[in-house]
C-alpha cells in the first residue's frame, strides 16, 4: 500500500519510520459523529499518542521491549467530518490495504461505529475470524432512533455478517431488554465479567483468526473516566490488562485489535489515555510474534 499522506511527528512511543518493514500499524480513527451522549472522542488518538512517551519501552508482565519489535504509526486518516458513511468507507479502504500488506492493523478511536468497516475488511480475509469485545455496552442495537449508522450497532452488524456464534462479547452490563435477548440467543455471551470467562473460551479460539476489539468503557468510571458513556460497575484496569495477556499467552491467532471511545476531554487527570496506552503497548507486545 502506498501511503499518500503526510503526517506529523505526533506517534507512538518507539514507532518505526518504515512502513515496509514493519509487521503492525497503527492509524487513528478520529469520528465521533453518531455518539448519544458526550462527543470527543475524536480527539483520543492523538493525546493516546502523546501520553504513550510516558510508558517504559519494557514490559515486566510480558519480558519483552517495544525496541524488539517493529512498527508503523500512520498517524490519524483524514476523514470528513460529520460524513459518517463516507469516513467508514475511508477506514475501510486503509484496513483493506495493511492487511493486504500482510500487517496486523491497530486502531485507535474514535468512536466504536468506527470497527464496522474493520470487521468488514478482516472477514473479507479471513472468512472464519472471531470476533472478541470487550465493552460495557452490547452494541447490538439494529439502529438507535432510526439510524442504523451508530455506535450502538457495530457488533449487530457484526452478527449479520460473521454469524453470533463468532462473536465472544465480556464486560458488557448495559443495554436494551432487546439487546440482552438477542445476546444470550445469539452471542458468546458473558456479561459484567470479563478474565474468568475468557480464560474457558480462549481454547476454543485455537487456531482460529480472531480480531480484538476493545471499548475502554469496559473500564470502571473509577478507572477510566474520559468516555463517552461512563457506566458504573466495570473492571479495573488490572483486570483489563491481565485479559490482554491471557490472549497473548494462549498462542491466539490476532490478526487485528482496537481501542476506541477514549475521549479526553472529560478526564482532566489523563488516566484514561494513559491505561489505554499502556494496555495499547501491552498488545503490540502481546499479539506481534
Amino acid at each position: 500500500m502506498k501511503l499518500d499522506q503526510k503526517y506529523s511527528g505526533n506517534v507512538f512511543i518507539l514507532s518505526s519510520e518504515d512502513y515496509n518493514t514493519s509487521k503492525a500499524v497503527i492509524y487513528g480513527m478520529p469520528m465521533d459523529f453518531t455518539v448519544s451522549f458526550r462527543p470527543g472522542s475524536r480527539f483520543g488518538p492523538p493525546r493516546i499518542r502523546e501520553v504513550s512517551i510516558g510508558l517504559e519501552e519494557y514490559s515486566p508482565y510480558l519480558d519483552r521491549s517495544l525496541e524488539d519489535i517493529e512498527y508503523f504509526d500512520a498517524g490519524d486518516l483524514l476523514l470528513p467530518f460529520g460524513n459518517a458513511a463516507r469516513s467508514l468507507d475511508i477506514i475501510g479502504e486503509f484496513v483493506a490495504g495493511v492487511l493486504e500488506d500482510g500487517k496486523m492493523p491497530v486502531g485507535l478511536g474514535g468512536e466504536h461505529l468506527c470497527s464496522w468497516p474493520i470487521f468488514q475488511e478482516v472477514y473479507k480475509k479471513y472468512p472464519d475470524v472471531a470476533i472478541i469485545h470487550f465493552d460495557a455496552h452490547a452494541d447490538l442495537r439494529e439502529s438507535y432512533e432510526g439510524e442504523p449508522l451508530s455506535h450502538s450497532t457495530p457488533l449487530r452488524k457484526a452478527a449479520g455478517l460473521i454469524g453470533g456464534k463468532n462473536i465472544y462479547q465480556f464486560g458488557i452490563r448495559s443495554g436494551s431488554r432487546e439487546e440482552w435477548q438477542f445476546a444470550r440467543e445469539n452471542i458468546n455471551f458473558h456479561p459484567f465479567e470479563v478474565l474468568e470467562p475468557l480464560k474457558k473460551v480462549l481454547p476454543e479460539l485455537a487456531g482460529r483468526p480472531v480480531y480484538l476489539t476493545i471499548d475502554i468503557d469496559v473500564l470502571d468510571p473509577s478507572a477510566a473516566p474520559g468516555t463517552g458513556t461512563a457506566e458504573a460497575g466495570g473492571i479495573t484496569s488490572k483486570e483489563l490488562i491481565d485479559a490482554v495477556h491471557a490472549i497473548a499467552n494462549a498462542g491466539i491467532n490476532i490478526i487485528g485489535c482496537d481501542l476506541v471511545e477514549v475521549a479526553p476531554a472529560y478526564d482532566p487527570t489523563e488516566q484514561t489515555q494513559i491505561v489505554a496506552a499502556k494496555v495499547i503497548r501491552e498488545m503490540l507486545l502481546g499479539f506481534i510474534k
